[in-house]
């Protein structure tokens, strides 16, 4: 449970590396879409599906506050599985009868198997009231606010640089797509044998 919640925090404080951005209310785009973080090489631009342009600016400011969230949550999933295939884990004991190490020995997805109801509620709570706080905090970002930010502590890295930023926001908007993959290739290899041929006699799937 203390790993998840750390994850948690964590996520708030991933949310400093990336200032929010503004999007301004309308019901159809006047932004270009080439210029907007993330749009980089070598899939610039990338959206077969045409969901960018699929309603007003308030829709892709609803698109854009989704794919940053999965992407957090993407990058500490993908961390945390790592970490815990490494057998990393906290000292003491998670409830009465369940101890770190021996959730360590597990397979992640075992390992949360293992958790108890209520180690698993107190994480699905925190969850919640996370997203809770980023959705209600200030103009709404489909209302031409702020991206939904939580931090704990609150600490801003960013630079104050617009180009600078930009860079960082694309950073890490890449690197959680990135992530969005890599998670999804572990749940796969762990659920499906054979599915993701790289995986394959690794003994943490």
């Amino acid at each position: 449970m203390k790993v998840a919640v750390t994850f948690v925090a964590l996520a708030g404080v991933a949310s400093a590396f990336t200032p929010s951005q503004n999007a301004p209310r309308g019901t159809a785009l006047s932004v270009n879409l080439q210029d907007l973080p993330g749009a980089t090489m070598p899939v610039k631009g990338f959206d077969p599906l045409g969901l960018a342009t699929l309603g007003s600016e308030s829709t892709l400011a609803w698109f854009r506050a989704a794919e940053l969230k999965h992407s957090r949550v993407a990058m500490l999933a993908t961390t945390g599985y790592l970490v815990q295939a490494a057998g990393v884990h906290f000292p003491g004991m998670l409830s009465s009868d369940v101890s770190f190490e021996s959730l360590s020995a597990m397979k992640p997805f075992d390992a949360w198997d293992a958790v108890p109801d209520l180690g698993k509620a107190q994480i699905y709570f925190t969850i919640f009231f996370a997203e809770l706080v980023t959705e209600t905090q200030g103009t709404h970002y489909t209302k031409g606010g702020d991206m939904p930010t939580i931090v704990f502590p609150p600490v801003n890295f960013a630079p104050s640089d617009p180009e600078k930023m930009k860079i960082q926001q694309s950073r890490e908007l890449n690197n959680g797509r990135l992530a969005m993959i890599a998670i999804m290739s572990f749940v796969a290899a762990a659920n499906v044998p054979g599915s993701v041929p790289l995986l394959i006699g690794n003994p943490m799937f």
